[in-house]
């Protein structure tokens, strides 16, 4: 399942990305916009950037955008960056023990399929993709 954390990422670079070439977004601004507290928000951001998603400035003018243009990032990378591996079973995480019933387990082929599934699906959707679909919707930034 995806969390907020997840699902409020992917709203906030949605909302940078119909902003191309804008100068830096207010934090404050965002948080107003798509209703959410600005110290959750502020956490979100942080993830971001550490991942180099966004590029933050401080001070008069700061705030926050894209790294680089939109059409260049999939919608897996921003939800790893913010929710870790998405997989449906916990045996599958990167750092997760190796299994004593890997070898006879049944599901487990299952498992990696479904995750298989997971990863090609979100990697092959980028945020240029959702920013053209709530144009074509009609979707302002402030109702994503």
């Amino acid at each position: 399942m995806i969390s907020t954390r997840g699902r409020y990422a992917l709203r906030i670079m949605v909302e940078l990305a119909m902003y191309p070439g804008e100068d830096y977004m207010p934090l404050k601004d965002i948080a107003q916009r798509q209703e959410i507290s600005g110290k959750y928000l502020e956490a979100i951001v942080k993830l971001l950037v550490q991942a180099g998603l966004v590029n933050g400035l401080r001070g008069k003018g700061g705030g926050y955008r894209l790294a680089r243009p939109a059409s260049e990032y999939s919608i897996l990378e921003i939800l790893d960056a913010t929710e870790g591996a998405l997989v449906p079973v916990s045996c599958l995480e990167g750092d997760a023990a190796e299994c004593p019933r890997a070898g006879s387990c049944v599901t487990l082929p299952m498992w990696q399929g479904l995750s298989r599934v997971i990863q090609e699906y979100l990697a092959d959707i980028t945020l240029e993709q959702l920013v053209r679909q709530a144009a074509e919707r009609g979707i302002r930034p402030d109702k994503i």
